[in-house]
């Protein structure tokens, strides 16, 4: 687990870490070493040649898992966030996270891509990647 996440991770409460570190360790599981792990914007976020694929943040109430494309997905237990392409779940205990959704949930995130990277240079028009 890169070293900046792993501090992330414990520095949350008992039941907010032990989500935490799941997430992390599945998501460096499944996406192997093609993908890029960091805090990017004060949280946990990995890329895929420089692209925003995943990523987790503690809120108030609970854990939230956001896919950047997971609009994409058509995954009926990922809620819409924001005004692009963006899906979440929310947890607020590690029993909640089903290993075999979030694992589906991961090969899409690799397969279906939309290009976070550039939107700023595109003036927030995203085109789809794969």
């Amino acid at each position: 687990m890169n070293t900046s996440i792993k501090t992330y991770n414990d520095q949350q409460s008992a039941p907010d870490k032990a989500i935490c570190d799941l997430l992390a360790a599945e998501i460096d599981r499944h996406l192997g070493v093609a993908a890029e792990s960091k805090i990017w914007h004060a949280h946990p976020v990995w890329f895929l040649d420089g692209n925003p694929i995943v990523g987790y943040s503690k809120l108030k109430d609970s854990v939230r898992l956001m896919f950047w494309s997971g609009q994409s997905f058509e995954e009926p237990l990922l809620q819409k966030e924001g005004k692009f392409k963006a899906a979440e779940a929310r947890f607020t205990a590690v029993e909640q996270v089903n290993i075999n959704d979030l694992q589906r949930w991961l090969d899409k995130s690799r397969d279906i891509q939309w290009d976070y990277k550039n939107i700023v240079k595109r003036k927030g028009v995203l085109e789809r990647l794969k």
